[in-house]
């Protein structure tokens, strides 16, 4: 993904872009592959249809009270999620599969074939694969969606669903009431056998005390009855009065002197003046003790300031003396009061007993329970009333807003859905993939990688040609890569020598046949005597590209069957000659035409300029090491993103091995797209179109005599 001068971990974003252009073609490939698979799969998935209905519930008053205001509902979140999960319950749903015979409706979608399966298992089936209950937010609706293989199932379902919830709903609130007033009923007839029992017990008494003239429905009093009780309470009170008097001075007496400071503030010390002395006192000994941190222990100040602590201490600790004292006085003040509040307490009832009128106190008594038994009566009568008319008050605590109707396009699978996922899932496994492939790719890629791993200089970058011989091939766009090649091996070469060369590749198929056949069109074009000599005896090609046949040919002149002169073919281009593979099926050279073939190229280099030899595979083939142990210099084609990079270094050191020098390397089939290096040699190829854009009306002539071109200005 990074380019070759730097490392993988060192990648730009330009790079990364760079890479998803080159691989386009494989994410689209995947991306494509993906899509139709979302396709063919969503087509072959059965068709799901959705029905809803909406139900408004709101939660119950607790206790309805009439002739009161009634409360706002207000938004409870945990009462909606009861309801969402009572309506997905047992107690809904059992209903709903008997009233629409879902187990047999449902068998085939289950999978129960030739049986009918169980409620429980129709009722997960619903659960689990058709039901989705929804609550919307801050909202009292809840909306019931089933799902279903047929809309009229789905609208059935969710319509019924609502209906049992909305039944059950009523019926719970109804109940409750019911089972109240049921309740209050029993209560009142208890409460009127209490009332007829005390009625029939007041008449006794009545008949026994001979005051058949006394209405039952005026308390009977008595003023020497009314002061015993007011004295009976006042002792009462006094008692106690008397007794948390005592408590008081007991637990204050308890609590030794030097910790009754703590206590003035609180209940048992309600006292201001000794709270006001309190804080004096807490006043000095803050003085002291912030002296004490500045002054030494003889200072006047520090002395007169512990003098006053000391003091002011005494004073509090006289004061709550005093304090202690008045409690003990007041303890015994109450209980003076006590003893002769039962002294005339006990001589009033004496009185008492003696007095005539106490006969009638069991009457009194028994008119009184009377009472209040009546007025118990009274309200479970007016309560039970109340309830029976709350009974009747219609109970709107759940609305179903909508009947479902049968949906008339299926809910899943959506297309829409599918697809986007499917573009989504598919480019991003196409980016990954191509990701992963550029990160494990090994091969070279450009100039500066062939250059930092071989150590051997570029001499031309050939881009990517679907028809390198087709007719634009003499386009000076298409040709001018081969022209770079042209002068930078004239550049490396010596001067008026005539070369042998070879061009090889580490692998079969890399456009070695072409390559050498246009460079040595090229050179024939610019008047060098050129001799190309198809040196691959196994997969022979330059006949084919000269449209000629395969013999006479070279293993036909080493193997004696033919001169040199009749085997070469000449002007096959302008100033190129060709020297076919040879017919001879399954010829290969040896140490013996080895030699023969160099002394055939000895004999051949006053006539040429450059001899030029096609060759296989250096690696895999002995041939290519014959024919490289015959060369003046080895040219090494590369293709571009083809071969591991190990392979190229096989290929190289296996040149090397045999002493031949390596003019250079060449890098073919270069994207025209990929931004590498073909961009950066062939920026100006445009400059040789046919036409400027600018309509200017510049155009190029070919001189015919020397092959090259030059400018006509018009």
């Amino acid at each position: 993904m990074a380019s070759s001068s730097g490392s993988k971990g060192s990648a730009s974003l330009a790079d990364l872009f760079n890479v998803l252009r080159l691989r386009r073609s494989l994410i689209a490939l995947i991306a494509g592959a993906v899509l139709v698979t979302t396709l063919v799969f969503t087509a072959l998935l059965p068709r799901w249809y959705r029905a809803t209905t909406k139900v408004r519930v709101e939660k119950p008053e607790s206790d309805v009270k009439l002739f009161q205001a009634a409360a706002s509902g207000a938004y409870d979140p945990y009462f909606l999620q009861d309801q969402w999960k009572i309506m997905q319950s047992e107690k809904i749903i059992y209903p709903v599969i008997d009233r629409l015979n879902l187990n047999s409706r449902l068998a085939a979608s289950i999978g129960a074939v030739g049986s009918t399966p169980t409620s429980d298992i129709t009722y997960l089936y619903i659960t689990r694969k058709m039901l989705v209950v929804e609550s919307q937010r801050s909202s009292s609706l809840i909306e019931i969606n089933v799902l279903a293989q047929e809309p009229a199932l789905a609208a059935d379902i969710a319509n019924e669903i609502a209906r049992v919830y909305s039944d059950d709903r009523i019926a719970l609130a109804t109940s409750q009431q019911r089972e109240g007033m049921a309740q209050l009923k029993k209560e009142l007839a208890d409460q009127e056998g209490v009332v007829r029992t005390q009625r029939d017990t007041v008449e006794k008494l009545r008949k026994d005390l001979n005051i058949s003239g006394v209405d039952l429905n005026v308390k009977y009093s008595d003023m020497e009855i009314e002061t015993l009780r007011q004295m009976q309470n006042s002792l009462i009170a006094l008692r106690v009065d008397a007794i948390g008097r005592k408590t008081r001075w007991e637990r204050f007496r308890s609590i030794p002197l030097e910790d009754r400071i703590g206590l003035v503030n609180s209940e048992l010390i309600p006292d201001q003046n000794i709270e006001n002395l309190l804080q004096a006192y807490l006043v000095a000994d803050q003085k002291v003790t912030q002296l004490k941190s500045r002054l030494g222990e003889a200072h006047p100040d520090l002395v007169a300031a512990i003098q006053n602590r000391a003091k002011i201490r005494e004073q509090l600790e006289s004061l709550l003396r005093g304090y202690e004292s008045g409690l003990e006085s007041a303890y015994k003040e109450a209980e003076a009061r006590v003893d002769e509040l039962e002294t005339q307490l006990a001589k009033a009832k004496v009185d008492q007993i003696l007095s005539a009128r106490d006969r009638m106190r069991p009457f009194e008594e028994a008119t009184q329970r009377l009472d209040d038994e009546t007025r118990l009566y009274t309200t479970l009568r007016l309560t039970l009333r109340q309830r029976e008319i709350d009974f009747q008050v219609p109970k709107r605590t759940i609305e179903i807003l909508n009947t479902a109707e049968p949906p008339r396009r299926p809910y899943r699978p959506s297309w829409l859905l599918n697809i986007a996922s499917a573009l989504v899932f598919g480019c991003l496994l196409g980016v990954g993939t191509a990701l992963t492939l550029e990160y494990f790719d090994t091969s070279l890629r450009d100039v500066a990688d062939i250059e930092d791993k071989l150590k051997i200089p570029v001499l031309g970058v050939i881009p990517h040609n679907p028809d390198p011989m087709g007719s634009d091939r003499d386009e000076p766009q298409e040709a001018e890569p081969y022209r770079v090649l042209h002068t930078n091996i004239n550049l490396t070469l010596k001067a008026g020598q005539c070369a042998t060369l070879v061009i090889f590749s580490a692998g079969p198929a890399e456009g070695k046949s072409t390559t050498i056949c246009r460079l040595a069109h090229l050179m024939g074009a610019y008047g060098e005597r050129v001799l190309l000599v198809d040196g691959d005896l196994r997969r022979p090609a330059q006949h084919h590209l000269a449209g000629c046949p395969r013999s006479p040919g070279l293993s036909d002149v080493l193997a004696g069957r033919c001169e040199i002169g009749a085997a070469i073919r000449k002007a096959v281009a302008p100033n190129v000659d060709l020297l076919t593979s040879g017919g001879m099926p399954g010829f290969t050279l040896s140490l013996l035409y080895a030699n023969r073939l160099r002394e055939l190229l000895a004999s051949l280099r006053g006539s040429y300029d450059r001899i030029l030899l096609d060759s296989p595979p250096i690696i895999g083939v002995s041939d290519s090491s014959l024919l490289a142990g015959l060369a003046d210099g080895v040219i090494l084609l590369i293709q571009h993103r083809r071969n591991p990079a190990s392979m190229v270094l096989r290929a190289q050191q296996t040149i090397v091995g045999l002493k031949t020098p390596i003019i250079g390397a060449v890098l073919t089939q270069v994207p025209r797209g990929s931004g590498e290096d073909y961009g950066y040699y062939t920026q100006a190829y445009s400059y040789y179109s046919g036409r400027h854009k600018d309509g200017s009306g510049r155009g190029r002539r070919k001189d015919s005599q020397s092959g090259s071109e030059s400018i006509d200005l018009k």
